[in-house]
């Protein structure tokens, strides 16, 4: 993981920074041994006069970001509050990690849906062949290049947005499994979660 240590009209000393180091790559091992990056940034606190505040950002995975804050009365003392915001929520995160898996294992006992994918030749190079037909109809300016079947899984909405991030799809189709309508989470271009909710049949 890389760590970058700054501070604001703070020293930031190479025994902080020691800490620093250690303190995030034991929660890293501990949590989620996939962490990437983190930014760790010391300031005065604005609150507290003599006192030391610490901000972590850190990226622990892809669109996976988490923040802690933390004040102390020296740095020391404030990144390891700011460290225990940030192991709460990888903590929080995991255990929502292990709930999805065991409802995934839980699903597998109800017969899957399933449908077809079609891989598309892109416009420009499709408009040069004839368009293939799909199920005895054709696709205008495109041809099938690849099908294969692919799982319907049901779902809520929030172990959708779960398997988007963890499969690092750009878009999950699924059967929500409060109201049984077809559902559509994708991965929006500002990297926010679009959710396409379709009435029930």
């Amino acid at each position: 993981m890389h760590i970058t240590v700054a501070g604001k009209q703070v020293e930031t000393g190479e025994a902080l920074q020691t800490h620093v180091r250690e303190g995030l790559a034991s929660i890293a091992r501990k949590y989620f041994d996939h962490a990437l990056e983190a930014n760790v940034t010391f300031r005065r606190d604005a609150k507290v006069k003599g006192a030391f505040a610490c901000d972590i950002n850190l990226k622990a995975g892809r669109n996976l970001f988490m923040r802690g804050e933390g004040e102390g009365p020296d740095a020391h003392r404030a990144f390891e509050v700011a460290a225990e915001h940030v192991a709460k929520r990888l903590r929080r995160y995991r255990r929502r990690v292990n709930d999805h898996a065991r409802s995934l294992a839980e699903a597998r006992d109800i017969a899957a849906e399933t449908a077809t994918q079609y891989v598309l030749q892109p416009e420009e190079e499709a408009e040069e062949q004839d368009a293939a037909p799909i199920d005895g109809a054709k696709v205008d300016h495109s041809v099938v290049v690849a099908e294969q079947p692919t799982e319907i899984a049901r779902l809520t909405v929030g172990e959708a947005v779960m398997r988007l991030d963890l499969t690092h799809q750009a878009v999950l189709m699924f059967r929500n499994s409060g109201s049984g309508a077809l559902n559509v989470v994708y991965r929006r271009p500002d990297g926010c979660i679009g959710w396409i909710d379709a009435p029930a049949a």
